[in-house]
């Protein structure tokens, strides 16, 4: 949330577009601010997926979501051609769907040969709507219900099993003559810097057994006719910019395949999670996917064949540098208030409801007035939402052209972790989301409306009509 730009000299919005410098590279997703389609067309107006998004706003209001199907198609097949172009064996790319999980998106992901990635019921159920094969869904989660787990089996997907509850509920509930194909995760115990709360394969964690256990674990599950145990799993965080963890996790991963093949394991799939990061400012530097896949293909191959051991089909879960870059925010500007000599304040029509992650994780993002793409940026303002708390603040220090009240102004990067976590804080209805491509806009989500909020609301017949101090 808080970031000042850098020092230097500032133009205008129009310094955010993809940079294309050789119209034959290939450009990462994740390596750009914004999606790969921005353009400025000649009404000074961002565009899209060629769709201009101040019309987009008039015609299908704000907050709104805008993805770009170019960009979100583009990073999914360099993630899938890459793992096929540098890893000898069998690969799956997986789309962790916690980022966004939608039918659309879903949908998408599927349609380009990825799996899905879900944490919870709801999530596996709209995978399942979405028509993705379930032989392609694998269900994560810290404490599945027995319901989820119970959904998850008669459908046929994966199930990563995350603890001993876990193990023993799915001995109970399998069927005798269907053994039940998992996973195992376990903590790696390798360290990555990262915010505290998204850090999760050090072994102060919450998710995956101690690989201190592990005998125990292999011993348990070998010795279970209803468990099918096809491969291991691990992830250690997210947006991670350093290749060195994710080469150590590969190289301790094979250990495990090794150490399961003592206790009778058969384990053909390992899963080496996810956690490349995206550019959200100017001076974040992630690595490409293609960097980033080359070096996990590469560790894993030579330490098979350090070991003697036959190449695993090998999976991996992106989900923010799958989704992030290609979906923006917009919102139309509302009041302002100047403190002078301390801050100017500029309200948007949403905030933390739409995303929570600036006053969650303190993230930082950057943004432009979508109809003065060409403006110079001569003012630094803090850009607040309308919600009735003071830390409800997108961007701190955001340096933009003049604003006035009906301006359009876009975040970007908000593809991962703004719907999914988004909420009806102050009872405001959840965005609508369109996807945009060639020119055409479609609505994937529905904008909720006041009726929406109190769909699930009941009145208890003795509050009907109830006046003041006296009891029906």
């Amino acid at each position: 949330m808080v970031s000042t730009h850098p020092t230097g000299v500032q133009h205008s919005g129009s310094q955010y577009l993809p940079q294309r410098h050789d119209t034959k590279a290939n450009p990462s997703p994740n390596q750009e601010l914004l999606p790969l389609t921005a353009r400025v067309h000649n009404h000074d107006s961002l565009e899209i997926g060629g769709c201009d998004v101040t019309t987009l706003v008039e015609q299908f209001g704000s907050p709104l979501y805008i993805l770009d199907e170019e960009t979100l198609r583009s990073a999914c097949q360099q993630y899938r051609d890459t793992f096929k172009q540098y890893y000898k064996g069998e690969s799956q790319v997986l789309y962790a769907s916690k980022a966004w999980n939608c039918l659309a998106v879903c949908a998408i992901a599927a349609s380009e040969g990825l799996g899905i990635d879900v944490v919870s019921g709801g999530e596996l159920y709209t995978a399942l709507q979405a028509d993705v094969s379930p032989d392609k869904i694998y269900l994560h989660g810290n404490n599945k219900s027995r319901e989820e787990l119970i959904l998850a089996i008669a459908s046929g997907v994966t199930i990563v099993a995350d603890n001993w509850y876990e193990l023993h509920t799915l001995v109970e509930i399998a069927q005798p003559a269907q053994p039940i194909r998992i996973m195992l995760r376990l903590t790696p115990g390798i360290e990555c810097h990262t915010h505290e709360y998204i850090r999760t394969g050090h072994l102060d964690s919450k998710f995956g057994f101690d690989p201190n256990n592990l005998d125990e674990v292999f011993t348990f599950v070998s010795q279970q006719s209803a468990l099918n145990c096809v491969g291991v799993h691990a992830h250690i965080g997210s947006q991670i910019f350093e290749r060195q963890p994710h080469q150590d996790l590969a190289a301790v991963m094979v250990q495990w395949l090794r150490d399961a093949a003592k206790f009778g394991l058969n384990i053909t799939e390992l899963n080496v999670g996810g956690g490349l990061g995206i550019k959200y400012i100017e001076s974040d530097d992630p690595p490409s996917i293609e960097e980033w896949v080359k070096a996990i293909c590469e560790v894993i191959q030579e330490a098979c064949a350090a070991e003697n051991l036959p190449l695993p089909k090998l999976l991996s879960e992106p989900g923010r540098s799958l989704i992030a870059t290609a979906c923006v925010t917009a919102y139309t500007v509302g009041s302002s208030k100047v403190i002078p000599e301390i801050r100017t304040y500029v309200a948007i029509d949403g905030g933390m409801s739409d995303n929570p992650r600036p006053i969650t994780y303190q993230s930082v993002y950057r943004a432009v007035v979508a109809n003065k793409m060409s403006f110079p940026l001569s003012q630094t303002v803090t850009i607040a939402g309308k919600h009735c708390e003071s830390g409800d603040i997108l961007i701190k220090n955001a340096l933009l052209p003049k604003t006035e009240p009906g301006d359009i102004l876009v975040v970007m990067g908000t593809g991962a972790y703004n719907y999914s976590m988004a909420s009806n804080y102050n009872r405001l209805p959840r965005p609508a989301a369109v996807v945009v491509a060639n020119g055409e806009a479609n609505l994937i989500l529905q904008r909720e409306t006041y009726e929406d909020l109190i769909r699930q609301d009941r009145l208890p017949e003795r509050l009907k009509n109830q006046k003041l101090g006296v009891n029906s």
